[in-house]
């Protein structure tokens, strides 16, 4: 998977690219609200390829890329790359595709993107993309010790504060999404307040604590009572979904860590059950939704594998489980070319390779999966020669 991803230059195509057709660029068709969804679903929805009929390039996303770039870090402080040039090789890519014309390191999706309430051009920075660029460049800090990353990092996180929109309430505060909306989304909002509690945990500056824990409260109080969490505040935004709720329980257990703090434990242990309840098959596949299963996703699949691996210290099983979903997902979605499929529905098997969406996270889950795997055969009492057979076997 790691040499198709190199082969590829670490670019590709991604769901919601679409509106990336050169043929549709200039069409007066896409310059209303109703033609750019159509397009926009219709090419993330159908099972046929037909972006290079329809002129869309292959292109680097910066998600993708700060994705990629955590999982090689991931791999080196393993020992298992040869050496690190494609790790300098993404760092230096990422800061190349910051978004244009802004005082702060951040960063947006590579293509235009419509949605049910707003359009956002590409590039234009977004919470999302921006706080896994900045967690990246953290890593990279925390491995080669460049203070440019660490600087780097810190505007990134000046952006979430100064940048983005704030809904306000009480002792609350919840980030938009991006400088055109004024929305409420919870992942958003506590990958935010994540980012800025590791930024306070290596800086010390009193800035990105307070607005982090306010962050904090906004969603752990909106927290359903069975544990779950809604997408967003807004009425259309009322599903439960699978890879959002591992976002929030793993930014959960990340502020209790960075901030030395347990008052939203109580949150973390009612969310994971709702988690562990609803999201999977007796057969390990993964649910996109609580309540029902399709489409099977395999961002799903690599964000279950994170998630299970992050809070294997509430469920013993968690590691018979995440192995269960990496075979499922072997021998249900894995192509002997390089990469994962993208979904499986009731009807079809959507086969189309997305660098971001899919190879990206499935290649961050499973060096997530192997560190684990590495730290349990180290407390073994086997040689060291017999470990790589462990590994290889797991």
């Amino acid at each position: 998977m790691l040499d198709y991803c190199r082969r590829n230059n670490w670019a590709g195509y991604d769901p919601f690219d679409g509106l990336n057709s050169r043929i549709f660029t200039n069409l007066p068709l896409l310059h209303n609200r109703i033609s750019r969804l159509i397009l926009t679903q219709g090419m993330k929805r159908f099972p046929i390829n037909f972006r290079r009929l329809l002129l869309v390039p292959k292109g680097e996303n910066p998600k993708g890329l700060a994705v990629f770039l955590s999982a090689l870090l991931l791999l080196s402080n393993m020992g298992l790359l040869k050496n690190d040039d494609d790790i300098h090789h993404l760092i230096k890519r990422l800061i190349e595709l910051r978004s244009p014309n802004t005082s702060h390191f951040c960063w947006g999706y590579h293509f235009d993107w419509q949605g049910r309430a707003f359009f956002l051009p590409k590039f234009v920075p977004n919470i999302i993309c921006t706080t896994f660029a900045g967690n990246a460049l953290l890593d990279a800090y925390a491995k080669f010790g460049d203070a440019n990353y660490l600087n780097m990092a810190r505007s990134a996180g000046d952006f979430l504060l100064e940048g983005l929109n704030l809904t306000k309430s009480g002792d609350e505060i919840c980030f938009s999404y991006t400088p055109m909306d004024s929305g409420q989304v919870h992942n958003a909002n506590l990958l935010g307040a994540a980012y800025l509690s590791r930024l306070y945990s290596i800086t010390s500056a009193k800035k990105f604590l307070d607005p982090a824990v306010s962050a904090v409260r906004y969603s752990t109080r909106r927290q359903n009572e069975d544990g779950s969490w809604a997408y967003g505040e807004d009425k259309t935004q009322a599903w439960i979904d699978n890879f959002h709720t591992g976002y929030n329980l793993c930014a959960l257990r990340k502020i209790g860590q960075y901030m030395n703090m347990e008052e939203f434990e109580p949150h973390v242990r009612l969310g994971f059950e709702f988690y562990r309840t609803h999201f999977f098959r007796e057969d390990g596949a993964p649910k996109y939704f609580h309540n029902r299963v399709y489409p099977i996703d395999i961002h799903s699949i690599a964000q279950s594998i994170i998630t299970l691996i992050t809070f294997i210290d509430l469920d013993a099983n968690n590691r018979t489980l995440a192995d269960t979903i990496f075979q499922w997902a072997i021998s249900n979605m894995w192509d002997e070319h390089g990469f994962f499929y993208y979904q499986i529905t009731p009807y079809y098997k959507n086969k189309i390779s997305y660098m971001r969406w899919s190879q990206a996270w499935m290649l961050l889950a499973l060096a997530t999966l192997l560190k684990h795997c590495n730290q349990a055969a180290a407390t073994l009492p086997v040689s060291s020669s017999q470990i790589p057979l462990r590994l290889i076997s797991a």
